[in-house]
């Protein structure tokens, strides 16, 4: 299963992967829009790889199959702070809680 890997335009680290070079018609218009100008990466020959380095390539197949495309967001941002207070928490820091 061959698939074209476009990047975006307007988002970084998004890509959107298609069934065909070139064919944006599965596509919903609002995500052409959203994407901005595709920019083309490459082609990849799905069938003669086990996983994909930003995806789950099982995920990717079955919506290249359901939908004709697929999505691939960035991961999500780490939140330090957040992070930081669990492990203060755990290791049985009090906290202040700052007033309102």
């Amino acid at each position: 299963m061959l698939t074209a890997i476009y990047k975006s335009s307007r988002k970084d680290q998004t890509y959107l992967y298609l069934v065909k070079r070139d064919d944006f018609s599965a596509v919903p218009e609002a995500l052409r829009s959203m994407f901005g100008t595709p920019l083309l990466v490459t082609v990849l020959d799905l069938a003669q790889r086990e996983k994909l380095a930003g995806a789950d390539i099982q995920k990717v197949k079955a919506d290249l199959q359901a939908k004709g495309f697929y999505l691939q967001l960035p991961p999500p941002q780490e939140d330090l702070l957040k992070e930081h207070r669990a492990w203060l928490i755990a290791s049985g820091v009090q906290l202040d809680e700052p007033s309102a």
